[in-house]
């Protein structure tokens, strides 16, 4: 095997005062295989900390098993980019940190709320609804929005602990506080805080027919969105067979409509509990997430573009047929 000569050049030289001027690497040598080489001649103890950086388009490569020999740019210019990226932490631990807000403040929200609530609302009685009841006692609406919330976020902590694959094995440390900010904030702490008052949307929904009507509906699209997210989501994970390091074209399950179909069951769900809990608060978390996934989705189509070139078929939507 003829094996790999690559020029290694510094994208900043802080943290790589040891870095070599060139390193040899085998001809099947991955992107991970080529991390672990530069740290262990660079001195720098924890290998997840080396970012190699396409020379010509200067992104990160994200895929840790994708093949070296398959980055046309780094074959082409005989070069590895590199950066020592800080403090790391494993993406299995940044998601599981993520969707333990909302676990961790909606029981404790629904647990005070007969001591909670009654405290506060004389203080702010002049600016929200006569609640129903004062007695803690729970609408169908937020009792059914506690289930399907608590579910979601379980289904989201046993996939991340034992479905998903991450094409990276870390991220810079200081991002768990960012990340985790917008789930704990508005899915966690201003979701659960709202939901379970007495004057809340949930709280006041009358029991008509009109009302459960949209209730059902909002929880037959829970159920659907969340086993076909499921769905997508045990497809991706097993889409490359063992052994396998070359990205694949993901298709069916969805993904002939739009280019991320998890996004699209996500939104699927996420509309049926809204439906049910008629929550602003959840709307705002709603409406922020889409267009993270939204941004996320255009990322993944222009990669698919990139990596595929004529073998894939454009998607004009990310995440909504017809619309986004």
């Amino acid at each position: 095997m003829a094996g790999l000569s690559l020029k290694v050049t510094a994208r900043s030289r802080k943290g790589l005062k040891s870095l070599p001027s060139s390193v040899e690497l085998p001809d099947n040598a991955t992107i991970d295989d080529a991390k672990i080489a530069i740290a262990k001649a660079a001195k720098v103890s924890d290998y997840n900390r080396i970012g190699i950086f396409d020379p010509v388009s200067k992104k990160t490569f994200k895929d840790r098993k994708s093949l070296l020999r398959d980055q046309s740019a780094v074959m082409k210019n005989g070069e590895l980019l590199v950066k020592n990226l800080g403090p790391q932490i494993g993406w299995q631990l940044v998601y599981f940190l993520e969707y333990l807000g909302p676990l961790l403040f909606h029981p404790f929200f629904y647990g005070v709320r007969e001591q909670l609530y009654p405290a506060v609302y004389p203080l702010i009685k002049n600016v929200v609804p006569t609640p129903v009841t004062r007695t803690g006692e729970l609408s169908f609406a937020q009792q059914a929005g506690f289930a399907m919330i608590i579910l979601h976020f379980i289904k989201r902590e046993l996939e991340t602990l034992f479905l998903h694959k991450f094409s990276a094995n870390t991220m810079p440390f200081n991002y768990v506080f960012r990340n985790s900010f917008f789930y704990w904030a508005a899915a966690g702490l201003l979701g659960a805080l709202e939901l379970y008052a007495p004057f809340s949307p949930a709280a006041l929904v009358e029991p008509t027919p009109a009302n459960d009507y949209v209730s059902y509906l909002g929880m037959a699209l829970y159920v659907f969105g969340e086993l076909a997210n499921f769905d997508v989501h045990y497809y991706l994970a097993h889409i490359r067979k063992p052994g396998e390091t070359a990205r694949k074209l993901p298709r069916g399950h969805g993904f002939g409509l739009v280019t991320c179909p998890n996004y699209m069951f996500e939104i699927v769900a996420w509309i049926g509990i809204l439906l049910v809990t008629r929550s602003p608060s959840l709307l705002l978390f709603f409406v922020i997430g889409c267009y993270y996934m939204y941004t996320w989705g255009w990322g993944k189509e222009k990669a698919y573009r990139q990596q595929f070139g004529d073998k894939y078929k454009k998607k004009r939507h990310v995440m909504l047929p017809g619309l986004l």
